[in-house]
């Protein structure tokens, strides 16, 4: 049974930072590229930014870059959201979710492709 299971979110003001987790278990957690996604209140859900299985590779939304980075230890199977100038626009519930190492990189990079997601923590700014 694969899990994914995120941690951190909370309440800040705008231009603090937060820094999230997604811990997986039930997989191999190397073998595949990992996503972080949110959904805004009353928005669908969208793409923030992935990172590769080794790690060295990272792509964001415009929305984000430059603020936002994405980090993993696969030693630990974990992957980490930090957010940084956070802006009441950010405001979400934040998921995490896999793709498998068959997806191609022009989609997974793009938040296609994903199989497995976790349950979401809820992200507050306020202004």
């Amino acid at each position: 049974q694969v899990q994914l299971v995120e941690s951190g979110g909370g309440l800040v003001q705008a231009g603090g930072s937060l820094r999230l987790s997604c811990a997986t278990s039930g997989r191999t957690f190397s073998d595949f590229n990992m996503g972080w996604f949110r959904q805004p209140p009353g928005k669908e859900r969208e793409f923030v930014g992935a990172i590769n299985w080794t790690g060295d590779k990272t792509y964001f939304a415009d929305s984000v870059k430059g603020r936002f980075a994405i980090s993993r230890d696969n030693a630990k199977n974990t992957v980490y959201l930090q957010m940084n100038s956070l802006r009441s626009e950010d405001t979400a519930v934040y998921s995490c979710a896999s793709a498998n190492f068959g997806v191609p990189s022009l989609a997974w990079s793009r938040g296609l492709g994903y199989d497995y997601w976790g349950q979401g923590t809820q992200v507050t700014v306020s202004s």
